[in-house]
C-alpha cells in the first residue's frame, strides 16, 4: 500500500477525482481517501511517481507520505 498527502481535497467530488484518475492507469487498484488529513492510500503496481502524476493531473498538489 502505498501513501500520499495530498492537498486541496475537500468533498466527495475530490475523493471521486482523485480515485477515478488512479483507476484510469490501473482499473484494479484500491484507493482509499481521508479527506480529514489528506491521506490517499493506494494497492497498485504502479510506480509511486506515475500515481503522484495522475493526481496531479488533476490539480492536486500531492507529496509521497
Amino acid at each position: 500500500m502505498q501513501k500520499f498527502q495530498v492537498k486541496g481535497m475537500s468533498c466527495g467530488h475530490c475523493v471521486r477525482a482523485v480515485t477515478q484518475a488512479v483507476q484510469a492507469l490501473d482499473a484494479a487498484a484500491e484507493v482509499q481517501v481521508d479527506l480529514p488529513t489528506g491521506e490517499v492510500r493506494v494497492a497498485s503496481e504502479l510506480s509511486a511517481e506515475r500515481l503522484m502524476a495522475a493526481i496531479r493531473e488533476e490539480g492536486y498538489e500531492v507529496v509521497a507520505a
